[in-house]
């Protein structure tokens, strides 16, 4: 039984152990750089723009064939010679600033910098007024009608005559409710 398991175990650490050793076979190109300088500026390059595809990772991190077409034409204008601003130029002329991470302040990008503010202090504003609202005195819609009004002056009637007594208030409660 045991040695059953073990042999188990063990077909298992040889699967994972194929998988993974497959798995490094498909990972990110490799590039070639004249100097360290270039091969920083384009990591640095890759992690500032974002997947047009994945949209919630950047290009170093994506998979998606778009992803890898951007990484090689990053590469090659690093290569060319173009400095860090003009593939970023490039790159947003072709897509737009949203392939940017963090968009420049202007006005296209306004909604992006100062919508969550302006959501943020709307959605506080209206919580304030509800809170608010539940603080207010009461409304003349609001106020005891007579039979109310009788019953809360017995109740206050019994426990300042009685206030040790604590069926004082039940007995009355208990005669307004037949």
């Amino acid at each position: 039984m045991i040695k059953h398991r073990l042999i188990r175990g063990g077909a298992v650490l040889i699967i994972i152990g194929f998988i993974h050793t497959a798995a490094l076979g498909f990972t990110l190109e490799q590039f070639h750089f004249d100097s360290a300088q270039q091969e920083t500026t384009f990591r640095e390059l890759i992690g500032k723009l974002r997947c047009l595809v994945c949209q919630n990772e950047s290009l170093a991190g994506s998979q998606a064939e778009l992803a890898q077409d951007l990484r090689r034409e990053v590469y090659e204008m690093l290569r060319a010679g173009k400095s860090e601003q003009e593939v970023i130029s490039f790159l947003t002329t072709r897509y737009g600033d949203f392939i940017l991470y963090d968009p420049p302040l202007k006005p296209s990008t306004y909604v992006l910098w100062f919508g969550p503010i302006i959501l943020i202090s709307i959605a506080a504003v209206f919580m304030l007024r509800l809170l608010l609202r539940g603080r207010s005195p009461l409304n003349r819609n609001d106020a005891l009608d007579p039979q109310e009004q009788q019953r809360l002056n017995q109740l206050l009637a019994a426990t300042i005559a009685d206030p040790n007594n604590p069926t004082a208030s039940s007995t009355i409660a208990e005669k307004s409710h037949p």
